[in-house]
């Protein structure tokens, strides 16, 4: 693997207002921000050509100078140039020492699990998403015998580490966080897990699924994380038209592992996939700023609509975790006013004033929106609408979708970058066809 250059070496958000400006090819080790690292680490200008895109690296394979002997790269499944590319750009924007990419945000689920011993013990927010409960109760419960406890995370920090104490076992190996939950917009605050678990099982790993806010909003490794995972179809990549996700860690065990298992089990992503990943990672920060602030938009007009019972979106502050939000969200993204409403990612979910059990107003709504796009995923430049009871959360049970709250009247929109009053102007179209206006 060609070692990562120290060019641009991640700073503190504390440090970025104080650091000075320096060109970094004095000393090689200038710390630069968050956009500038977005840019310009993992495409460093070809030391053949000069070209200041790295060019898509499709070999399979790679000529060794001797039996054993080969300049970084010998076989595109161990290692390929896009690849590490992005896992080094990817690393860098979580403050990480070690960053792998997979075929999908589920290959980094299998993979991770794949590291555990078997009968092992995972503590689960019960807020999680539904692929990764697929995987936890339909696949690793039966491969590996691995069980599951799906523990309630949110409200009161007494309550939760009560909650946690009882959960955690001998043989629990993970504790899995998804901050904000899908698609209920729940925050779980890091620090407070992470502490919780260090003192009851100090081995045990503490995984942060940040994909919803991506490294723009959230850095989970700073509050306590060991191991930060993303779907990288969704805000990374931002343009719908990749399939990947990713890990990233400051653990050198921990990189170890996931890096023997990348190997072995052989779930990467693609050159192309990778080179456009990389692309999309550049414009993180502008696209983030813009979602956000569309996001909050459409929430406040939400919040005041008489068909809508519930706007979840934790920048306003009748969220119940609003507090968290603010203590929790990155300084690069924190708001500057004290108190108020402030952008904190670009999805939004609601409920709708109308019977949880029953599907037929909200598929109304969904049916009549024409710049939102009915659609699963989220995280592009498009907005999409959906509704998680019937799609991406069919695979909850029945009974634990109602205990958390995704019922027929909750929908979730994932708020892109249109203008925002064609996007209200849409869902106002939508109520009103729907006659909920």
């Amino acid at each position: 693997m060609v070692p990562a250059p120290t060019l641009f070496d991640e700073r503190t958000d504390a440090a970025a207002s104080t650091a000075p400006a320096t060109s970094g090819a004095a000393n090689g080790t200038a710390a630069y921000g968050f956009s500038t690292r977005a840019i310009h680490v993992g495409s460093e200008p070809d030391a053949g050509t000069s070209a200041v895109i790295p060019a898509i690296s499709l070999s399979t394979t790679y000529k060794q100078d001797g039996v054993g002997n080969f300049k970084g790269f010998e076989y595109s499944r161990s290692a390929n140039p896009n690849r590490d590319s992005f896992e080094r750009a990817l690393a860098s924007l979580e403050g990480a020492k070690h960053g792998l990419g997979f075929s999908s945000g589920s290959a980094v689920t299998a993979t991770i699990l794949a590291a555990l011993p078997p009968a092992s013990h995972i503590v689960s927010v019960n807020d999680v998403y539904g692929g990764t409960y697929r995987y936890f109760t339909k696949v690793a419960s039966t491969t590996q015998n691995i069980n599951v406890d799906f523990v309630e995370m949110g409200g009161e920090a007494a309550a939760v580490e009560e909650r946690l104490r009882d959960a955690v076992k001998p043989e629990t190996k993970i504790v899995w966080v998804e901050t904000p939950t899908n698609p209920t917009l729940r925050l779980i605050d890091i620090n407070l897990v992470a502490r919780v678990i260090k003192s009851i099982a100090p081995s045990a790993a503490l995984v942060v699924d940040s994909t919803f806010l991506s490294p723009w909003y959230q850095n989970p490794l700073t509050l306590g994380a060991d191991i930060v995972v993303h779907s990288i179809t969704k805000y990374i990549n931002g343009h719908s038209d990749v399939v990947m996700g990713a890990a990233v860690t400051n653990s050198d065990e921990w990189a170890n592992k996931l890096r023997f298992l990348q190997n072995s089990i052989g779930a990467v992503p693609s050159a192309f996939d990778s080179w456009l990943a990389l692309r999309g990672l550049k414009t993180l920060a502008l696209r983030l700023k813009a979602h956000g602030q569309s996001a909050l938009a459409v929430a406040t007009y939400l919040s005041s609509h008489p068909a809508v019972d519930e706007v979840l979106y934790p920048g306003l502050p009748s969220h119940a975790s609003h507090a968290l939000a603010r203590r929790q969200v990155s300084k690069r993204a924190a708001p500057k006013e004290a108190s108020g409403p402030f952008a904190y990612g670009g999805m939004v979910s609601f409920r709708l004033k109308s019977d949880p059990k029953d599907e037929r107003p909200a598929k109304e709504v969904l049916k009549n929106t024409h710049v939102f796009t009915l659609a699963e995923s989220l995280g592009g430049v498009e907005s999409l609408i959906e509704l998680p009871s019937l799609m991406t959360h069919a695979s909850v049970s029945p009974e634990d979708r109602e205990k958390l709250g995704v019922e027929h009247n909750l929908i979730r929109v994932s708020v892109g970058l249109e203008d925002i009053d064609d996007l209200i102007a849409d869902l106002d179209g939508a109520f009103k066809a729907a006659n909920l206006a």
